[in-house]
């Protein structure tokens, strides 16, 4: 879930300080690919379908290697909207990431409202492994699906929600991963609750809680995961 700790107006050395700090632990590769996939595409609104304003993005995309975990996070929004709204709130997103927390664009690779639409996140290709702005220090290798709303107790995930998640991360995981196995990581960024540079086993399918002092992604939709990472390892072997 985003917060706001950057001020605004706080100028290009803070930012540049920003971006060093969770650059990926090796030189972009613009030419590189993601390996196939080992479940299909699902459907997906292109950035161009929910009007992303393309001219606020202040850096070409970042690619890494083939993704080899998901963080799963909720958006903060209040649930009630009309789907209808979501590619207004999306716009209102990019927006806060970019001139609130001072991103290149919006953080999250895909984004799920509650009607199980999948919204394309960051620019730079769904197909491609794109590093996002969702995960301090974890951002290299790994991909950032938002569940829009919020979903802590007292709260429900819509069925058609989860679906979404568990498409999304099945298509983009590469076909090595076990979505209900672990996975080593080294930090980029002492801002995590690992040092840089430290070495962290995390599930494949982890929520934004487990590698930063977070709530996010909610009590209830964490507590989704056992059977998110059930269902995506179902969806890979079918």
């Amino acid at each position: 879930m985003w917060s706001r700790r950057i001020v605004l107006g706080a100028g290009a050395v803070v930012l540049a300080l920003l971006v060093m700090r969770d650059a990926p632990s090796r030189p972009s590769r613009p030419e590189r690919v993601a390996v196939g996939p080992a479940a299909p595409r699902p459907p997906i609104v292109s950035r161009k379908a929910w009007r992303a304003d393309e001219s606020m993005v202040r850096e070409r995309a970042t690619y890494t290697g083939p993704v080899s975990a998901v963080f799963v996070h909720h958006t903060g929004h209040l649930n009630g909207y009309d789907c209808a709204e979501a590619p207004r709130m999306l716009r209102a997103m990019q927006k806060d990431h970019i001139e609130s927390e001072g991103w290149d664009d919006i953080g999250y690779n895909f984004v799920v409202d509650r009607c199980g639409t999948i919204y394309e996140g960051r620019a730079g290709g769904v197909g491609r492994p794109v590093q996002g702005a969702h995960t301090k220090g974890f951002n290299a290798d790994t991909i950032g699906i938002a569940a829009l709303g919020t979903f802590g107790p007292g709260t429900t995930v819509p069925k058609a929600l989860e679906s979404g998640i568990v498409k999304a991360a099945a298509w983009k995981l590469r076909p090595e991963a076990d979505p209900r196995g672990t996975v080593r990581l080294v930090s980029t960024n002492d801002e995590s609750t690992y040092k840089e540079g430290e070495t962290a086993r995390l599930h494949v399918i982890s929520g934004h809680r487990d590698s930063f002092r977070t709530d996010c992604p909610g009590e209830v939709l964490y507590e989704r995961l056992p059977v998110i990472r059930e269902s995506v390892a179902r969806l890979r072997q079918r």
